[in-house]
């Protein structure tokens, strides 16, 4: 099953994609029983895994989410991480950028979050701000104190460029990047939003904000696809969700998470002789009557 949805969600390594292409609806109808029962088996498996992450201590999980508002971001974390020990996963959310963020450059106030070796960490958005949100607001360059100006198509180029060098030396000292972009279609977002208004535990969700950055949605549409191919790369991949479905995409992404991990085939370190030596001595010591 594993690469069924692999090759279905995965954005090619070069320019062979087309965001019009891609589906945001599930393949198949989603059984609420068979979604449960296989969800609650990834997610058991899940935290099998980040143990074993945990405990050899060599590699570290990246995992990064991009969308747009109300494309199901927060709960698809909640849902296909709920089972992991919070001890050995770090979250981060990123939204406008602090004035001390803005005196460094645009990669750094997720560098200084990135995971340490044994733990999974979550970006719920990223530095692809600089290339998704900025692009269409290329107004915010003004706050960004940059030095050189130049020609706004060659600084995407270079901010691609970045990050490209930037995943790969995470890959290279041990970082699995795995990137889920949540493709939700624009009328599905809008049902989302009145449910927003509608339902009043939800209405702390809602911004006007999110209704104006909407009516930019080709804009959106196009940095999406651009970012998307300038930086699926086979040490840091991007995997298109479809996300109008919000059980069947957290079922992709919980799969997804589930075969990267296994692939690494992480393995609990062994134990020495004298080791085993010591347990047994200490078995000894405290099975004896108090």
């Amino acid at each position: 099953m594993f690469e069924a949805v692999k090759n279905a969600c995965l954005v090619p390594f070069n320019d062979d994609f087309r965001l019009s292409e891609a589906s945001t609806l599930a393949d198949t109808v989603t059984d609420k029983k068979a979604y449960k029962k296989r969800l609650g088996k990834l997610v058991d498996e899940i935290a099998d895994q980040q143990r074993r992450l945990y405990a050899s201590d060599q590699f570290s999980i990246l995992l990064v989410f991009q969308a747009m508002d109300a494309a199901g971001k927060d709960s698809t974390i909640r849902a296909v991480m709920s089972g992991i020990d919070p001890t050995g996963c770090q979250v981060f959310s990123f939204k406008q950028p602090s004035s001390e963020e803005l005196d460094h450059d645009f990669l750094w106030r997720t560098a200084k979050s990135l995971p340490q070796r044994g733990r999974i960490g979550i970006f719920n958005r990223s530095y692809y701000e600089e290339v998704l949100v900025v692009r269409v607001h290329p107004e915010y360059l003004g706050g960004q104190k940059l030095p050189y100006k130049v020609e706004l198509d060659q600084l995407w180029q270079q901010r691609y460029e970045s990050i490209r060098d930037h995943e790969k030396h995470l890959a290279r000292n041990g970082t699995i990047v795995l990137k889920f972009w949540l493709n939700v279609s624009r009328d599905e977002q809008r049902k989302r939003f009145l449910s927003r208004l509608d339902d009043q535990s939800k209405n702390w969700k809602f911004s006007s904000g999110d209704v104006d950055e909407s009516a930019l949605w080709k804009d959106y549409m196009n940095a999406y696809e651009k970012a998307l191919i300038a930086t699926s790369r086979p040490w840091a991949p991007w995997y298109a969700i479809p996300a109008d479905d919000t059980p069947y995409a957290r079922l992709q992404v919980a799969e997804i998470i589930v075969e990267s991990l296994k692939s690494l085939n992480l393995q609990y370190p062994s134990v020495s002789k004298h080791q085993l030596e010591d347990i047994e001595a200490m078995r000894e010591l405290l099975e004896k009557p108090l």
